[in-house]
């Protein structure tokens, strides 16, 4: 077995084993550092494939930004899992039907799928990718074949994304500034229209007497 080949296997059990934990733990912080542990190996995949530059961004962006920022909110929002797992008996019968219905459509989906030939692999992408980089000198890099294609024949695509992560984002700052019992909160208004006379009090204090 080649190092590339003992790698792989790593990598590959490592980010399957990560996944699984992910949805186990019963604790929703492991369950976080579970998915940090999947995008790394999923990083290293990445690196075996000759894609540097998506190995480098699914370490930066989901591992340094959004992974953290999971794991923040999850801590901030103290949600009561105790009192969560009170109805779980009462969805698990769709839960399951949910669950079959998208292990039937993966099992689908994997049969009717097959590996593209060369002919329909350039017929389906006109533009330069990264994979034609690799064959053609002078070619586009990897960086630029793949802004190619993202920006030209998935750049709607893209663009939805941004909107769903911009809506989550939005979503979690509303989650955590809720309104609680108890909290105290600045009010920036009414500090700067604070009076000198609602916030000074002078006291005579006679001699000798102390305060």
């Amino acid at each position: 077995m080649t190092l590339a080949a003992f790698a792989f296997w790593v990598f590959a059990l490592s980010a399957v084993a990560s996944g699984l934990m992910v949805i186990a733990s019963r604790n929703p912080v492991h369950s976080v550092l579970f998915l940090i542990l999947a995008f790394i190996s999923a990083a290293g995949l990445f690196v075996l494939m000759g894609a540097e530059y998506l190995a480098m961004l699914l370490v930066v962006v989901y591992v340094g930004a959004v992974a953290v920022l999971f794991l923040f909110v999850v801590m901030m929002l103290d949600v009561d899992f105790v009192e969560m797992k009170q109805g779980f008996l009462q969805y698990l019968p769709i839960g399951v039907a949910i669950a079959g219905l998208v292990v039937v459509e993966l099992i689908l989906a994997f049969a009717a799928w097959k590996m593209p030939s060369d002919a329909a692999f350039a017929a389906g992408h006109p533009t330069a990718t990264a994979g034609s980089a690799l064959a053609a000198p002078g070619a586009p890099t990897n960086i630029e074949g793949l802004g190619l294609v993202l920006y030209t024949d998935y750049v709607h695509y893209f663009q939805i994304a941004g909107v769903i992560l911009l809506v989550a984002m939005i979503g979690a700052i509303v989650l955590t500034f809720r309104v609680r019992e108890g909290l105290k909160k600045q009010d920036p208004a009414a500090q700067v229209a604070r009076k000198r006379e609602a916030s000074v009090e002078l006291k005579k204090v006679r001699t000798g007497q102390g305060i």
